[in-house]
């Protein structure tokens, strides 16, 4: 009966072990090619706005950060740095800015969602014709599939 317990907790410990490693790295492995450093320079020089992601913030930890620069231009939001890898991240224009998940949640509605980020080399992303950057203050990388806070940069 011991035998059978050990052997049970063993294998779901290597089990959900696997499973964590998977929904680290599968983002990784599956990722396009981040663009190139010197086109994202290229892309930001026309910036209205430019801003970096802040460190030390409270929603960070070791597996959830970013760092580098952020520039808005009239069509483009435009990511020269890292982010953690991670699975379904989504960037967001928040009325204001936020330092964590808590502080994030109660504003997601009033937030606009930009599109998903696939690379974590710097990126790059369309923003949609009927939103007006002026109406918010920050950047906002969130995790959708965890509800997690990953980066924020306030340009305004």
């Amino acid at each position: 009966m011991l035998r059978l317990f050990i052997g049970i907790v063993t294998h779901g410990a290597a089990l959900g072990l696997g499973f964590a490693l998977g929904v680290y790295f599968l983002p990784i492995l599956t990722a396009p090619p981040s663009p190139d450093v010197a086109a994202l320079q290229e892309m930001a020089e026309d910036a209205l706005y430019t801003s970096e992601f802040e460190q030390d913030l409270r929603g960070h930890d070791f597996l959830h950060w970013g760092k580098g620069t952020v520039s808005l231009t009239r069509s483009q939001i435009v990511h020269t740095g890292e982010l953690a890898p991670g699975p379904d991240y989504m960037v967001y224009l928040v009325p204001e800015f936020v330092a964590h998940e808590d502080e994030f949640l109660p504003l997601k509605d009033q937030s606009q969602v930009i599109g998903p980020v696939k690379t974590f080399q710097g990126f790059v992303l369309d923003i949609p014709e009927d939103v007006d950057i002026e109406n918010y203050t920050t950047v906002l990388v969130w995790c959708e599939a965890f509800s997690e806070f990953i980066a924020a940069a306030k340009y305004k």
